[in-house]
C-alpha cells in the first residue's frame, strides 16, 4: 500500500478478526450469505410459476415462460455450484452475469428522473457490489484450489 509517497505495509488484522477469518466454516457461511437471495428466489419462482412468468413479462422479456425457466435454473444452479466448492468460477460467473443483466434491465436509472431515478441508481450500484462479490468468490476459490485446499 502506498501512502503519502512512502511505502508502508498494511496493519495486520486484530487477532479476533484473524480467528473469524481462519475459522473453516467462515468461507461456507459467507458463500451461503452471498447466494441466499438467488437460491430462495429460484425456489420461490419454481413454487409460483405463473408469478415467475408475470415477472418476466413485467420486465419485457419475451417469451416470458422461457425467461422464467432460464432464471429459475440459473438461480438454483449458480448457488449450488458456489456452495459445493466445485466449479465456483462457473456458478459465480453465472450469478454475476445474471445480476449485471438484471440490474441493467430492472434498474436502468439512466432512463429515469426524480425520486425513481434516485432509488434505481442506488439499487443498480448495490447490484454492482454483488457482482464484485461474485468475482471475489471466484478469485478466492481459485487461489484456494491452487494452494491445495477449498
Amino acid at each position: 500500500m502506498r501512502l503519502l509517497g512512502r511505502l508502508t505495509m498494511p496493519a495486520p488484522a486484530p487477532a479476533f478478526v484473524r480467528a473469524i477469518l481462519g475459522w473453516p466454516p467462515t468461507t461456507h457461511i459467507a458463500r451461503l450469505l452471498l447466494v441466499s437471495a438467488y437460491l430462495v428466489g429460484g425456489i420461490a419462482k419454481l413454487a409460483d410459476w405463473p408469478g415467475a412468468i408475470a415477472e418476466q413479462a413485467h420486465f419485457g422479456m419475451s417469451p416470458p415462460a422461457l425467461w422464467a425457466a432460464f432464471t429459475i435454473a440459473l438461480e438454483i444452479a449458480g448457488p449450488l455450484l458456489v456452495l459445493s466448492g466445485r466449479w465456483v468460477w462457473l456458478g459465480a460467473g453465472m450469478l454475476g452475469g445474471f445480476t449485471l443483466l438484471a440490474a441493467s434491465i430492472a434498474n436502468a436509472f439512466w432512463t429515469m428522473h426524480g425520486p425513481e431515478r434516485f432509488a434505481a441508481t442506488n439499487a443498480f450500484f448495490e447490484h454492482l457490489g454483488l457482482v464484485g462479490g461474485f468475482a471475489l468468490v471466484a478469485v478466492l476459490a481459485d487461489r484456494s484450489r491452487h494452494q491445495g485446499a477449498d
